[in-house]
């Protein structure tokens, strides 16, 4: 995935949002208690009914572009301002990337339209794994392990780390998923991109201000550790309901 602070801000794995396991066969003893800290995290987090019951979200990312998102149906909206200060729609089913697109109020057509679902696509897979890797740590495609323990700030932490087969932009990012083990909430994460060199120091964010929405919590704070850069993903909402006009016409309404 593109990874530049400007554009995507990191962000990899985002095919199947299932909560299923996805091991096969034998499991080595560090997997094995690496599934079990990553079912900890889900139960905490609401449990799998919880998600699965949760079928509408929406958010910001960084201010820049707004995602709603309807699960059970894969259609989604994307708007916000480009480059060039002009205002963007699309709108686009996730299960065949097409769709329609607006720039200023015209509607886009051609190869301008198929870059725009392009790149609505890669937003959609790098903001969702943002706002919710930690519900995705058994999915399908995903090498989950136990990298040891670490102790910050008088926490102790279960660190997973994740690696990934042929799946998602990038599939040769790495992440570290911190768990707290008393709360076995994700109070941190930290990545190599696959751009980057293997033995480059991993970029390490907190994630901030846990809460509830609707059945499930969600965090909206991202703060880099190291030095003063924030990622906000608020306002967060998961909606009972959501007009199918969101999905169905520019205005959204």
């Amino acid at each position: 995935m593109r990874r530049t602070f400007q554009a995507t801000l990191g962000g990899t794995l985002a095919l199947l949002f299932l909560i299923v396991p996805a091991f096969v066969g034998p499991v080595h003893a560090d997997d094995a208690r690496a599934h079990e800290i990553a079912d900890r995290v889900l139960d905490a987090l609401g449990g799998a009914e919880a998600w699965e019951q949760t079928r509408y979200l929406t958010f910001d990312f960084v201010g820049r572009r707004s995602h709603s998102w309807d699960r059970y149906e894969g259609r989604y909206r994307l708007e916000g301002q480009n480059r060039e200060g002009q205002q963007y729609v699309v709108l686009m089913d996730l299960d065949d990337k097409q769709g329609r697109a607006w720039q200023d109020g015209e509607e886009v057509r051609g190869e301008a339209l198929d870059e725009m679902l392009e790149n609505a696509w890669a937003a959609w897979v790098n903001d969702t794994y943002w706002l919710l890797a930690p519900y995705k740590l058994r999915d399908p495609g995903v090498n989950l392990s136990w990298d040891g323990e670490e102790t910050l700030d008088g926490k102790t932490y279960d660190k997973l780390l994740l690696t990934f087969g042929e799946v998602g932009l990038t599939p040769g990012d790495r992440y570290w998923i911190y768990v707290n083990r008393e709360t076995s909430m994700v109070d941190r994460w930290a990545y190599v991109l696959e751009s980057q060199d293997p033995d480059t120091e991993p970029t390490v964010w907190r994630w901030e201000g846990w809460d509830q929405y609707g059945a499930i919590q969600l965090a909206p704070g991202r703060f880099r550790v190291g030095d003063d850069r924030e990622l906000s993903l608020a306002p967060i909402a998961a909606p009972a309901t959501l007009p199918d006009a969101v999905f169905e016409t520019v205005e959204g309404k």
